[in-house]
């Protein structure tokens, strides 16, 4: 197994987390020297915080753990395709290179409805690999927002 679908595959226990949690499943995990130092997964229902964000939490339990806001040598590993707030937020902190499990034809902002990483002259740019475990990630997207509309027809 390469390396890539290893930590994509620590970002889905992540998003499953979310699952559990009735929040839309989307995990990201951070890496630098090819270790993992940080984790996290969606809680925006949980704390009625729009900011609560997978990439967001990630992002601070890193910087926390660096002791610094720049993660230039770190990767992101998430699930869903950023949105414009979690793609502002990998710019600004200087993430190196983004992988993303599958995208978002709704709010994706790697790609899918804009491309913040590569549309427009930042100060910083962040690489991006897409289609990382893709079916898996789908598939858990799918099976949520099914079981969602069962539960709300009840």
């Amino acid at each position: 197994m390469q390396e890539k679908e290893k930590f994509m595959k620590e970002a889905l226990k992540e998003a499953l987390k979310a699952y559990d949690k009735l929040e839309v499943p989307v995990g990201a995990v951070i890496v630098k020297d090819s270790k993992i130092i940080a984790r996290a997964h969606n809680i925006k229902e949980e704390k009625n915080d729009t900011t609560k964000h997978a990439e967001i939490l990630a992002i601070s339990k890193a910087s926390k753990k660096l002791q610094s806001w720049r993660l230039t040598d770190c990767e992101m590993y998430v699930t869903l395709e950023p949105c414009s707030m979690c793609a502002g937020a990998l710019i600004n902190s200087r993430i190196k290179k983004v992988y993303i499990g599958t995208m978002d034809s709704k709010t994706g902002a790697c790609g899918s409805v804009l491309n913040l990483l590569k549309d427009y002259t930042f100060n910083h740019k962040v690489e991006v690999e897409t289609g990382v475990l893709q079916e898996n990630c789908e598939a858990l997207l799918k099976k949520f927002f099914k079981e969602l509309r069962a539960i709300k027809k009840k």
